[in-house]
């Protein structure tokens, strides 16, 4: 295993808009991060992943960058970044740059050049087209809901937009587009960007005559066409070739946002002999508990699959390559409310899924708010969310499907995007400290019980069994290097395994359920110190252990080597 610093490090993830608000204008700011990084280098991450903060009219938060080369009004100036940039440094941390290569916005002056007919070099930047019946050049289908084309006044054609509509696709295919993308990425490493989270870069590589997506269904339905789109074919010389302009030439490291990728996959982005990616961020975890319907059609959670995953990506990239460890972001609902219980047991709950993903092989990533066991908002009216994909699907949905808004609403309330930004809650002052009273999105009502100030003063915090965690990561290499091993396959609540680098035995016991179990081990070990628990230690043998509701237990145990197997 070749050793690296990211591999090490520790990320957290801030989504800048909800973070802290400096100015009182109700969204979050540069000058907002700056001021809680003593915060953060006291929690003891590495690395801060900064959300968009580039120039964008904010139809999707950011995501749809309108100038890649200036900072966002609402979030402050490029001295702003700058300062926030050296005290980040100062303090012994790095920065990330969320970076977004499959789209701009429509308001992007390469796109508004490109509507134009004629001799036109911005044309082939994106991709245009008619069909001879005048309709879209096929049927596939955003992600955000609905076609996936839209018809310019001014160009008399349709362009391709795979999100919203205000993200028009540019064309890789493009040897002129690869190279001002890449330029813009220099731009942002010369200024002292430590590393690029990458968004939704398996989508760059596009199928030669953009063909139609075939029906899946009985009812000949159109089909989503993210089958035709993820991991095209020209998808790994994008990556190399990207390396070769960008990556290669600064100390920096890169994670690469996919959905659609298996482990085997995802180990041919990140084996650092193909020289294309450090690591991953992939969704197949995240998606155990949504049904053929996609995010929106939501199944139960089911334990034994979700272990499968995990286990799988962990024993395939083993000694080549690497990938992100999360459960919660800014595109996925708060874990505490969507797989465990933010009520009886939030405390509990949060402190197992945070040792279930922080004691694998990976680099972590903490989502604001996750620290202090943040949960789900759940607002009565749809006038309330902000998020673009949230409002596509309740218009689609109480409009061409006619179902009630009560209904559509449950869905809302699991799956929205908006429930992982509301406002950071700080303090159980009016707008739980974020900064204005009446922020961009409403404040989750229970900020006046769970908010940091709580979380400091309270030794048995989430916060501090989180900076725990950190420092256990820190102080033992058997977390970030040792090998993994799937223990109780097939229990349906709980999910074991082990870590093992040496004669050194890493043992994770995690209670996914609500309900106690008892757990029969076979531990030919010489000796055993109990990690972390989020509970009392009872001091019981780990031959067998009882459980508590939603208990994680972790033990480090000294082996001889030719004993290593539970």
């Amino acid at each position: 295993m070749n050793k690296s610093w990211w591999k090490e490090a520790v990320v957290y993830q801030v989504y800048p808009r909800s973070f802290r608000d400096s100015d009182g204008d109700g969204i979050g700011d540069l000058n907002g991060i700056t001021e809680k990084l003593d915060y953060l280098q006291d929690l003891g991450v590495d690395v801060i992943w900064l959300g968009p903060v580039y120039q964008s009219p904010n139809d999707d938060n950011g995501y749809d960058v309108s100038d890649y080369y200036q900072i966002m009004d609402e979030f402050g100036t490029m001295a702003d970044w700058e300062q926030l940039r050296d005290e980040i440094h100062r303090r012994g941390m790095k920065v990330m740059m969320d970076i977004v290569l499959n789209h701009t916005s429509d308001e992007h002056e390469w796109f508004k050049a490109s509507r134009q007919k004629g001799d036109n070099p911005y044309r082939d930047y994106y991709y245009w087209g008619i069909n001879d019946d005048g309709r879209e050049p096929n049927n596939w289908e955003s992600f955000f809901g609905g076609p996936a084309w839209e018809y310019d006044d001014v160009a008399e054609a349709y362009y391709l937009h795979l999100f919203s509509k205000k993200q028009p696709d540019l064309n890789w295919g493009n040897p002129r587009v690869r190279q001002s993308m890449y330029g813009m990425m220099r731009f942002w490493l010369d200024k002292g960007v430590d590393g690029f989270r990458l968004d939704a870069v398996n989508l760059l590589s596009k199928p030669e005559g953009l063909p139609d997506a075939e029906s899946m269904s009985p009812d000949k339905q159109i089909a989503p066409c993210g089958h035709l789109i993820v991991n095209g074919k020209e998808i790994h010389p994008i990556f190399q070739e990207m390396n070769r302009e960008v990556f290669s030439r600064y100390p920096m490291f890169t994670v690469a946002e996919m959905a659609g990728v298996s482990a085997e996959e995802g180990l041919l982005y990140t084996d650092s002999s193909r020289k294309e990616l450090d690591s991953l961020i992939v969704f197949e975890h995240m998606d155990v508990d949504n049904g053929p319907g996609g995010r929106w059609d939501t199944i139960p959670f089911h334990l034994p699959s979700f272990k499968r995953i995990m286990s799988s990506w962990q024993t395939t990239l083993h000694g080549k390559g690497w990938s992100g460890l999360y459960l919660n972001n800014h595109d996925q609902p708060r874990v505490l409310s969507r797989w465990g219980n933010d009520t009886e047991y939030r405390t509990e709950s949060a402190k197992m899924f945070a040792t279930c993903i922080q004691m694998m092989q990976g680099t972590p990533y903490i989502y604001q708010g996750e620290e202090i066991g943040m949960t789900n908002i759940r607002f009565d009216r749809i006038e309330d969310y902000r998020d673009v994909e949230t409002l596509n699907f309740y218009r689609i949905e109480t409009g061409e499907k006619c179902r009630s808004h009560d209904e559509v609403m449950k869905d809302i309330y699991l799956k929205s995007r908006d429930n992982a930004r509301t406002p950071m809650q700080w303090d159980d002052s009016a707008g739980a400290g974020f900064g204005s009273e009446t922020p961009w999105i409403n404040v989750n009502p229970n900020y006046t019980q769970i908010n940091v100030k709580q979380a400091l003063s309270d030794p048995n915090s989430i916060l501090h069994y989180y900076r725990e965690l950190i420092r256990l990561r820190k102080r033992h290499e058997i977390i970030v290097y040792g090998d993994y091993t799937l223990l109780l396959d097939d229990h349906p609540d709980v999910f074991a395994y082990k870590r093992t680098l040496e004669d050194q035995v890493l043992l994770v016991i995690t209670n996914f359920s609500g309900r106690g179990q008892t757990v029969r081990l076979e531990e030919p070990v010489l000796t055993q110190e109990q990690l972390i628990s989020n509970y009392p230690d009872t001091g019981e043998s780990i031959s067998e252990l009882q459980l508590r509701p939603f208990e994680a237990r972790v033990y480090l145990c000294q082996t001889a080597l030719s004993e290593t197997s539970f």
